[in-house]
């Protein structure tokens, strides 16, 4: 499990966008591929699954 903070999420629009903690990469993450609901700002685990455009966060948890 890979671990980051949530940079932007728009809960009307249902994605948004986590930051790695250890590669400052930031990857898209879809309403679809959260366990728990999340916000800017939170801290939280995830793991990537390569999506139609590049990696993306699935499985996201609140750390």
């Amino acid at each position: 499990m890979k671990e980051g903070k949530v940079k932007f999420f728009n809960e009307s629009k249902g994605f948004g966008f986590i930051k790695d903690n250890d590669s400052n990469n930031e990857y898209f993450v879809h309403v679809t591929g959260l366990i728990d609901e999340i916000k800017e700002d939170d801290d939280v685990t995830f793991e990537l699954k390569e999506g139609r455009k590049g990696l993306n966060a699935v499985n996201v948890k609140l750390a």
